[in-house]
């Protein structure tokens, strides 16, 4: 394939407060010598499609699928992708890759921000200042903690990369434990091995992707395991906790607190119990959040333009179907 014969289509639809335009330029800066089609309009889609070898976006409308000619790869700019036609597209023999890892940094840094808070008790120390009392209270450290982090994919793996240096014991727990990783232990989904973990847990950090191993992993059964002094923290997706014993958990005193950047339901309703709890930190679905989003995701696609005029074999980076 020419250089100068492949076409990115890019549409329109922007996200997590940042301009698709930008992403456009971050596109035009890492493949140069393709043709950058940045689409404002449904029609422009439309027309821009049926041009496309590479097409972009946050989501693909179904009512597209009639304008693919000659898609041959399409990168949605999430991890997720259940909100793709992916079987549609598969059937017409366009490959689909998703952002895993992007997000990573973010998330890691989120996660480990939790941690601090809970260990030097920071919402304390905001809450005294909102009512402007200079009253002292009695802080810890993370520092001696074990720290378990369940799923050591992008996310976790940068996580644990972060406590490197920190003083804490850190258990991995992953569905292949022989793949190794970062952590000083590593075990598998096993009950009894995962609940031993638990009962040693001080920072229970959730990083895995939702699956039906993962579906509610975290339930009354769990949190009884867990020590009193222990916090849970939830930066993946709000299904992998119950939520109904997270909150009984909570009310009795059976765990110290938790941090979530996901729940369920999602988005939290404002009468949930969730939002009155002091014990609680409770962020938007933002854990990701960065200004170098799109310039990661760039890099997505670039080497995936790379690997598609190079006609290597083999899938395209983070390829899904």
């Amino acid at each position: 394939m020419a250089e100068e014969d492949l076409t990115v289509a890019v549409f329109r639809k922007n996200t997590e407060g940042l301009s698709i335009g930008d992403y456009v330029n971050c596109l035009e800066e890492q493949i140069p010598d393709s043709t950058i089609l940045h689409a404002a309009t449904p029609q422009e889609e439309e027309r821009y499609l049926e041009r496309a070898t590479v097409a972009t976006g946050v989501e693909f409308p179904e009512t597209l699928l009639d304008h693919v000619n000659g898609l041959e790869l399409f990168v949605v700019a999430s991890s997720g992708f259940n909100h793709l036609p992916v079987e549609e597209l598969t059937r017409e023999g366009v490959a689909v890759a998703n952002a895993s890892g992007i997000h990573a940094p973010g998330i890691a840094e989120q996660a480990l921000g939790y941690c601090l808070m809970f260990a030097r008790r920071l919402h304390w120390g905001f809450e005294r200042h909102r009512h402007k009392e200079w009253r002292h209270y009695k802080a810890d450290e993370l520092y001696g903690k074990t720290v378990t982090i369940v799923g050591l994919g992008s996310i976790g793996m940068e996580f644990a990369d972060r406590l490197e240096g920190m003083g804490v014991r850190t258990i991995g727990v992953r569905y292949t434990p022989e793949k190794g990783g970062p952590t000083d232990e590593i075990i598998g989904f096993d009950p009894e091995a995962f609940h031993d973990a638990l009962a040693q847990t001080d920072y229970l950090v959730l990083t895995s992707p939702l699956t039906p191993t993962t579906d509610q992993l975290i339930g009354q059964a769990e949190l009884d395991t867990l020590p009193p002094s222990a916090y849970v923290i939830n930066v993946c997706r709000g299904r992998v906790i119950d939520t109904d014993a997270l909150v009984l958990a909570l009310q009795n005193e059976d765990i110290s607190g938790a941090a979530l950047d996901v729940t369920d339901p999602e988005p939290l309703p404002c009468d949930h119990p969730l939002w009155s709890l002091r014990n609680v930190l409770i962020t938007p679905h933002m854990g990701g959040h960065t200004p170098a989003h799109w310039d990661r995701l760039a890099g997505i696609v670039a080497e995936n333009v790379e690997h598609l005029r190079s006609g290597a074999d083999g899938p395209f980076r983070n390829q899904i179907n």
